[in-house]
């Protein structure tokens, strides 16, 4: 037989053994040819292909003529012609040397609608779905779409929706899609019960997580919507807090959600084993890095023998050491805890054990997840890059970092084998959270300014890049006025400093015989030092007015300077206006725990600052400030505050001038007013502050009795000291009462929520030591955490 002869009985064979059918619904092999019966085609022909084109059907074939093929390619063909989404219908057949595919093709979508949504935007849902327009129509990809709208509504509590679908076929093979939604009520969290808890009680543990049940601000907060990722990250808090006060045995049995379809409400169970509580034994350091020895590494541990099991302290005290053990030379050093437990004591010893760790380098950094924020806000994060040496401890404090960014939901960092044994592939997976606020604040002004309302807009990670931006004004009921601007750029010139700016303008009326006004800008730079502590440089160019108002007394006698107001304010207020020309240094050191209610930690700051860069003001100021925070009892979250004050002003040149000395009141010393206390005028009784000032405040804060706690609502006892005293203002033109060091003292309750409208705290102190001048304010409003 001939070779021709032979090729086409073999190709004849391989067609009728190697047909396939394929529908919709599969593909189906009707025969195989064995490996042996392998074949080779001339040419490919296309039928049915009108809109995707020939080329289109052939590029998404793996069999090419002149190549040998398989039924297995076949096979493979028909799979990718139908992952293309454009075909309903694929047949594949061989007719002699000729490999026939036909096709029949979907319809294509020509407009895509959303009718009657609400809560969430069309333009959001189109990014949800994944039928766009001018692609293929495809019953799946619709059936899957309505599962994802599904989930963007169960995401934002509603989980009753119900979404259906109509098609309009408006020819040429195109057709029109609706998704019609029944948005339905939202659905809410009736209750969150613990169950094996006994340390703690269930309003203790609800103030920990995330989800909360519904109340009568839950459409501001939206703290009552279900999901599992909220679920899973409320079972993250509780361990946490249980590993951080002592129960490093805890764990969570289960966490069940069940919804209640007559009411449209979830109830909500975790069941916990807590475990014992335990206590840090004896704690020591091993090294078998040779020039390192433990005992000069024993320094850096922050667990201490008898106090109770933390385990943020064994975190710190590995990466401490990890650090300073990197730093003599040891870039791929690990740290180890170990723990011995004793049962009969409830006691843990933490061994760390440092060796020298394999060496392994970091082959690539890979982010995963992040629609909104840039890679490289997110990679800076890092104290490597790739190529640098792999540290187990810079991948923890880096996932703390990013977790402290507040631009995510989540963040996880695992680890992969990369292309080499002594390679590794980092992988950052997050998700993304809105990090946009508008908010709408209120105070009140103990200064004669009265209530004050602010509105304000703030982005803190303005188009991704991490930048800050807030916009706010505000304003008072008497004519009191408040603008301002800030930006801040993390990563100044790609390194670890916050610059950024702050434009602002004050008015004030509150004396009612002239007009303040302030306006200014500030451009600052802030250097981490450590962790914990940091420098901040500013410059401040500020413009300051004393206008008269051009109204009448409070005693209905027509404005005049001379006679209504000190000598040296209505030389001010003939003078106009002044400016002030100045550069400061602030050191902060910060070990809070939370930033809106603290537990643990200190925060302190010092701060000097000289002006005379031209303008009127020429001095050096010094002042600084400290407070302690400490959990007096876990079990009643009952927390204890110590905090101290003090600064000097010296003038450096021939004037001091009354604005530029300490003003201190009701801010420090609560029961008096602003400016309540300290060196006066006697005729006038104007305030013209001072030169030193100090002051001390103790406080002890509860959860509100008989009210859920994770409302936020808190009582709290104080009791404030301070002094202001001195004056270095020439020119005065009057008798002045005050100067001496005289101290004053306050006691009082407050009552602090932390509100969706922000952290609210109401104060009311009784003075109980006072001068017959000084000016009280017993009643205090604001919305600020006083550190």
């Amino acid at each position: 037989m001939k070779a021709g002869s032979k090729f086409l009985n073999a190709v004849s064979a391989f067609a009728l053994s190697a047909s396939v059918v394929a529908s919709g619904a599969g593909v189906m092999v009707l025969a195989t040819a064995p490996a042996a019966e392998a074949a080779v085609i001339r040419s490919v022909q296309v039928r049915g292909a009108q809109r995707a084109g020939e080329e289109a059907v052939r590029s998404n074939l793996t069999i090419r003529p002149g190549v040998s093929f398989s039924a297995s390619d076949i096979d493979e063909s028909v799979k990718r012609l139908y992952s293309t989404g454009y075909f309903s219908d694929v047949k594949i057949s061989v007719s002699g040397s000729t490999l026939v595919v036909s096709v029949s093709e979907n319809q294509l979508v020509n407009q895509v609608v959303f009718n009657g949504n609400r809560k969430i935007k069309d333009d959001k849902l189109q990014g949800v779905v994944q039928t766009q327009p001018l692609g293929p129509y495809s019953q799946a990809m619709v059936n899957a779409d309505i599962e994802r709208i599904r989930e963007a509504y169960a995401a934002i509590g509603r989980s009753e929706v119900e979404i259906t679908t109509q098609t309009v076929n408006v020819g040429q093979g195109r057709v029109n899609i609706a998704f019609v939604i029944n948005e339905g009520d939202r659905t809410k969290i009736a209750d969150i019960n613990f169950v094996g808890n006994q340390a703690y009680g269930d309003g203790r543990l609800k103030a920990i997580i995330v989800t909360k049940e519904t109340g009568p601000l839950s459409f501001l907060t939206r703290k009552d919507v279900y999901s599992q990722d909220k679920l899973r990250a409320d079972e993250e808090a509780l361990r946490q807090f249980y590993y951080n006060h002592g129960y490093p045995d805890f764990r969570i049995i289960s966490s069940d959600a069940t919804l209640d379809a007559a009411s449209n409400k979830y109830n909500i169970t975790f069941t916990v084993e807590e475990g014992a509580r335990y206590q840090f034994g004896d704690v020591n350091v091993e090294s078998s890095v040779e020039g390192i020895s433990g005992e000069s590494l024993q320094g850096l541990v922050e667990t201490k023998p008898g106090a109770t099991y933390d385990a943020r302290e064994i975190q710190k005290s590995m990466e401490a050491i990890s650090r300073k053990v990197a730093s003599q030379g040891y870039p791929f050093a690990r740290v180890t805890p170990r723990g011995d437990r004793n049962l009969q004591t409830n006691t843990i010893g933490v061994s760390y054990m440092v060796d020298q760790g394999e060496r392994a380098y970091v082959e690539r950094i890979e982010v995963r997840g992040n629609t909104r924020t840039r890679d490289y806000v997110i990679r800076r994060e890092f104290d490597f890059s790739e190529g640098d040496a792999f540290n187990q401890e810079m991948i923890s404090r880096a996932k703390r970092r990013l977790e402290a960014l507040g631009y995510f939901t989540s963040v996880n960092i695992s680890t992969a084998q990369g292309s080499a044994p002594d390679r590794v592939v980092v992988i950052v997976d997050v998700e993304d959270q809105s990090t946009g606020s508008f908010g709408i604040g209120a105070g009140y002004s103990a200064g004669g300014d009265g209530f004050v309302l602010e509105a304000s807009i703030e982005e803190k990670n303005f188009l991704g890049r991490g930048q800050y931006v807030r916009v706010a004004v505000g304003g008072g009921l008497d004519d009191a006025r408040t603008y301002s601007l800030s930006f801040t750029e993390p990563y100044f010139l790609g390194y670890r400093l916050a610059a950024g700016f702050d434009i602002f303008r004050n008015e004030t009326s509150s004396n009612d015989y002239y007009d303040y006004s302030e306006q200014g800008v500030t451009l600052r730079v802030t250097a981490p030092i450590t962790e914990d502590l940091a420098t901040t440089f500013r410059y401040t160019y500020k413009e300051i007015k004393y206008e008269e108002d051009g109204a009448f007394g409070s005693d209905g006698i027509p404005f005049n300077a001379d006679d209504r107001v000190s000598p040296i304010f209505a030389d001010l207020i003939d003078e106009g206006k002044f400016v002030s020309s100045s550069v400061s240094q602030t050191l902060t050191y910060n070990t809070l725990d939370s930033q809106t209610l603290p537990r643990e930690g200190i925060y302190a700051s010092f701060t000097h600052e000289f002006a005379g860069l031209g303008g009127d003001s020429e001095y050096y100021k010094i002042s600084g400030r400290a407070r302690y925070f400490h959990l007096l009892s876990t079990e009643a979250d009952l927390v204890g505050s110590l905090a101290v004050g003090a600064g000097h002003v010296m003038g450096t040149g021939d004037n001091l001038n009354v604005f530029d000395q300490f003003t201190i009141g009701g801010r420090q010393i609560r029961g008096f007013k602003n400016d309540g206390i300290g060196p006066r005028t006697v005729e006038h009784s104007d305030a013209i502050g001072g030169t030193t000032y100090f002051n001390a405040s103790a406080e002890m804060s509860m959860p509100m009795p008989a009210v859920p706690e994770d409302i936020g609502l808190r009582l709290a006892a104080f009791a404030d000291a301070g002094t202001l005293y001195g004056s270095d203002v020439d020119k005065l033109g009057s008798e002045v009462e005050g100067t001496g060091m005289s101290w004053r003292a306050s006691a009082g309750v407050g009552v602090m929520w932390a509100s969706p409208f922000g952290n609210l705290r109401f104060d009311y102190a009784v003075p109980v030591v006072k001068e017959d001048f000084d000016e009280t304010q017993e009643f205090r409003f604001s919305m600020a955490n006083q550190f």
